[in-house]
């Protein structure tokens, strides 16, 4: 099997500005994805997609390989993710042999382990499904106190049971999707822009690995994380 990882970085973000590049920990943000990718034994080719020249020079300083520049039309706040892999996947593979697997690598998501990434691949593997997302137990959940307003404006619980639940135990599972990790065999990835297959599986993480940095208070967080488990 081979497999390879993409880290996708654009130069834009509203959330929190620059926010690729940002220092967190002493070094960029998307430094820590880097290296958590290039400890994995798993992957074969490491590429840093992005529209920006500066993240692909950061990306190279940190010693990737594949430094993809992004079309304009795939780096647009409407452009949908799957397709700019999909042209990262098409530039390796000009020089690299064709991939088995292909995994996102969100870089807003720095406290995976690199364990984390080797327990995926070896999950989607091992069942032999389509694609694979990672994510961690929701804590609020539509079943119990999750709601939305209807068209009058009025407040429903999101996806109501009969009879309705009255403790969140009694909810189905449901998890939060963290952005941190999502593969694809290579045949998926090339026929469908849709996240998610009839086959897909979740990779379970824990909260404190799963924060998604898309806000500065996450940023925050994340910075507090760090010095209180003596990251920085």
């Amino acid at each position: 099997m081979r497999r390879l990882a993409v880290i996708c970085a654009r130069k834009g973000s509203k959330g929190v500005p620059g926010k690729n590049l940002r220092m967190l920990g002493g070094i960029p943000m998307i430094a820590h994805t880097i290296h958590q990718a290039q400890a994995c034994g798993r992957i074969h080719a490491l590429a840093v997609s992005s529209d920006s020249d500066e993240i692909l020079s950061v990306a190279e300083g940190y010693g990737v390989k594949h430094l993809v520049k992004r079309p304009d039309h795939l780096a647009t706040d409407e452009a949908s993710k799957v397709p700019a892999i999909r042209h990262c996947l098409q530039e390796v593979e000009k020089s690299e042999e064709q991939f088995d697997y292909i995994a996102d690598l969100d870089c807003t998501v720095p406290f995976r382990l690199t364990s984390d990434i080797d327990s995926a691949f070896a999950q989607i593997e091992q069942a032999g499904v389509s694609s694979l997302i990672s994510g961690t137990r929701a804590r609020k959940l539509p079943y119990f106190n999750i709601v939305e307003l209807n068209s009058e404006g009025h407040v429903r619980i999101s996806k109501p049971t009969n009879p309705p639940l009255v403790r969140r135990q009694d909810s189905p599972e449901c998890f939060d999707m963290n952005a941190s990790i999502h593969i694809w065999q290579r045949k998926t990835l090339i026929s469908s822009d849709s996240r998610f297959q009839d086959d897909t599986i979740l990779y379970e993480m824990p909260f404190e690995r799963s924060i998604d940095i898309d806000s500065e208070i996450e940023f925050v967080i994340n910075e507090l994380l760090m010095k209180k488990f003596g990251l920085i």
